[in-house]
């Protein structure tokens, strides 16, 4: 079974990725007409982020299963997929730890502003000016506001309240057993000095962190960012942290990726940004390609799929 994996795997991965009876292509994802060659043959298209459209699906004729390597698939077109009969499946909970852990450490950038000072040391300069020293904050003793409760933020609720955080959350309805306090949308807005987004970008989503959202956040509050860059108007994110009504933001996604470096976002000293990695680590990639390649199994078995979606 031929299989395409989308994604500019690094020789460690690569030499993890042989798996009986499939026969796998790896394609950078800028590599667009190699991709386009590839997936001529393809029964299955390993997906990563560069989105699969109704272009790519109609030029592979062989094709079964698209198989998201991680949780959104907001980058593939369902219509098309489901058109042709072809199943769209995603790997829930597989990226949950790393995500986890990298909102943590974008909370912790934020508050200890550790790319200024990683900045300032190589550029020779010790002393920490007076301005920056009271700009430092911790987190313990924080409320942290988790929008959204799924895998990802069940995993940071206990950490962060082992740190000494409060910690609420908003879902569409309590979830029973929650290690974090429900409350609506708008009273975790106002009451959170750090908020964290951890929900799919839907058309009910987009941009629901808007202008009006970030209006009603505690002045010197912090945003973070490891879901969609599409639920946030990036716009209006700016123009809140240069007028400072939001104290930073830390950020691993963004609405148009690759991201414009010379996008205004970039030229703030107060946003920490990652290029949309959070879930790059061993660990995701050894959970992500074991349970696509049983996938794959039982597609040739003609078996039921895990965790389809479409």
């Amino acid at each position: 079974m031929k299989v395409v994996l989308h994604y500019d795997a690094g020789p460690g991965l690569k030499s993890h990725l042989a798996f009986p009876g499939l026969d796998i292509a790896f394609c950078p994802e800028p590599d667009d007409d190699a991709f386009m060659h590839e997936m001529r043959d393809a029964e299955v298209l390993w997906h990563a982020l560069k989105p699969c459209t109704a272009e790519v699906i109609a030029g592979a004729p062989k094709l079964r299963l698209i198989q998201k390597i991680g949780i959104g698939v907001n980058t593939i077109d369902l219509d098309a997929a489901r058109a042709r009969g072809i199943a769209v499946c995603n790997l829930p909970g597989s990226n949950a730890p790393a995500v986890a852990e990298m909102a943590l450490l974008l909370m912790l950038a934020t508050l200890r502003r550790l790319p200024m000072f990683d900045a300032r040391l190589r550029a020779g300069h010790w002393a920490t000016p007076p301005l920056i020293q009271d700009s430092l904050g911790e987190l313990h003793g924080r409320t942290v506001g988790l929008i959204g409760y799924g895998a990802i933020p069940q995993h940071l609720a206990p950490i962060l309240t082992a740190m000494g955080c409060k910690v609420l959350y908003t879902a569409r309805s309590p979830k029973p057993g929650a290690l974090a306090t429900y409350a609506d949308r708008d009273t975790l807005l106002a009451r959170s000095d750090i908020v964290s987004l951890h929900i799919p970008l839907t058309p009910e989503t987009d941009r629901c962190i808007d202008a009006a959202a970030i209006a009603r956040m505690k002045p010197g509050a912090i945003l973070v960012n490891t879901a969609r860059g599409g639920l946030v108007d990036q716009a209006a994110l700016t123009a809140a942290l240069a007028a400072g009504h939001l104290a930073a933001a830390g950020l691993d996604v963004f609405v148009h990726e690759p991201a414009d470096p010379a996008d205004p976002l970039f030229a703030l000293d107060n946003v920490v940004v990652a290029p949309h990695v959070a879930w790059v680590t061993t660990g995701t990639f050894d959970r992500s390609f074991a349970t696509a390649a049983e996938n794959c199994r039982r597609l040739a078995a003609g078996e039921p799929l895990l965790n389809r979606v479409a």
